[in-house]
């Protein structure tokens, strides 16, 4: 009797939806994935749940963001799930900050400054050149793991890097023309967005980071958007939109929805890429009036 024998998938636990994308995109048929985060969760407060811990028990990778990104709930998780395969420093632990050029790395630890994290600003995953550096050790640990899969994983990984870069020159044309143009935010999520694409996103509703914004605070943006004819914000899925359009409401000011994850906002649901597409092409119509 012949048998034929099947290769078992690997099993990924990947805690938020960008990374998830990610590794879909490199493993291929070849991963089981499992999200923690909701699309629509801030990641520094995900509501962790009983489900976690037997999905992190089953996993033969856990792919976290690092930078102290998920540092408030997934530490406990990761103990309570007992499984030596993702410890810190495990084959199949990938923290994906690793590689990756930090941007407002702190001199000092001043918590009356807000929620600032040691390891710089976790939201580095936005910017399409830090997506493919996360690529790329998602692809040579996958190959560590699974050798005899490594040139499917190493052909996918090109085909995602050579999208991109496509995509990033389209994506540039398209706020090239909005060059230093300001956008108001929440929190202080987009650094390096803002920086890879040339606008600023520095003036915040939150007066400092995990800080909920205060009547005079709020006050005090309005009365800057006004005199630095500011006139778009970007508005987070988790936030309260309310603070957002009465800003709006005050300086005429075009809200663009905006998340950090795929399907966080509609249309964005079919992976990294396409939620880029979205962010870019939406703050190009908002800046030109649309």
């Amino acid at each position: 009797m012949l048998t034929h024998s099947v290769q078992a998938k690997l099993e990924v636990v990947a805690t938020t939806p960008d990374l998830g994308s990610i590794v879909r995109e490199i493993g291929g048929d070849l991963v089981e994935i499992e999200i923690l985060a909701r699309p629509k969760e801030d990641a520094h407060f995900v509501s962790a749940r009983p489900s976690f811990i037997v999905k992190l028990n089953k996993a033969d990778v856990l792919v976290e963001g690092g930078a102290e990104l998920e540092i408030g709930w997934l530490p406990a998780l990761v103990d309570q799930a007992r499984n030596r395969k993702i410890v810190s420093g495990a084959p199949g632990r990938i923290v994906c900050s690793q590689g990756v050029q930090m941007l407002e790395i702190p001199a000092t630890l001043d918590r009356s400054r807000g929620d600032i994290h040691a390891a710089g600003n976790p939201h580095y995953l936005i910017d399409p050149l830090n997506a493919k550096i996360v690529a790329e050790h998602i692809s040579a640990t996958l190959c560590e793991l699974e050798p005899q899969s490594c040139a499917t994983f190493e052909s996918n990984l090109k085909r995602f890097s050579n999208a991109i870069d496509i995509k990033l020159n389209e994506w540039r044309n398209l706020l090239k023309p909005y060059s230093g143009r300001r956008v108001v935010s929440y929190h202080n999520s987009w650094p390096y967005f803002s920086k890879r694409f040339g606008i600023r996103v520095d003036l915040f509703l939150e007066p400092k980071p995990g800080i909920p914004p205060s009547p005079s605070h709020l006050a005090e943006v309005v009365s800057q958007m006004k005199s630095d004819k500011i006139t778009v914000i970007m508005v987070d899925p988790y936030i309260n939109r309310r603070t957002a359009e009465t800003a709006a409401r005050f300086t005429g000011a075009t809200l663009v929805d905006a998340a950090q994850f795929p399907g966080g906002v509609k249309g964005t649901e079919g992976g990294y890429i396409q939620l880029l597409d979205y962010l870019v092409n939406s703050l190009a119509k908002a800046f030109g009036g649309g």
